[in-house]
């Protein structure tokens, strides 16, 4: 049974098990060199992109000059590689019709 609140590799994995009938230590294993595979390219500077599913980006974002809110004092931020996430549309419908 999935948790309401997070999946994890654990559930991943139990997935995997349940459905294709893998053994669990298999099923394991797989989840883990998806994860390190999509870990090794990002860290390349690589999108990372499954279909139906959506797209892992990274941005390179510039130095800015941001504001502490409590005093009010600006500081620069420094600039930084960010990844983000974007889901494919057919994840978005899906997201939507379960709501």
């Amino acid at each position: 049974m999935i948790d309401a609140g997070t999946l994890t590799r654990a559930d991943l994995a139990e997935a995997l098990h349940r459905e294709i009938g893998l053994s669990r230590a298999d099923s394991a294993k797989l989840v883990e060199q998806i994860l390190q595979e999509m870990c090794e390219s990002l860290a390349r500077g690589e999108n990372v992109k499954i279909s139906g599913f959506g797209t892992f980006v990274l941005r390179d974002k510039g130095e800015r000059v941001g504001r502490n809110p409590k005093t009010g004092v600006e500081v620069p931020i420094a600039p930084r590689r960010v990844l983000t996430f974007r889901a494919s549309q057919m994840m978005r419908d899906r997201i939507v019709d379960a709501g």
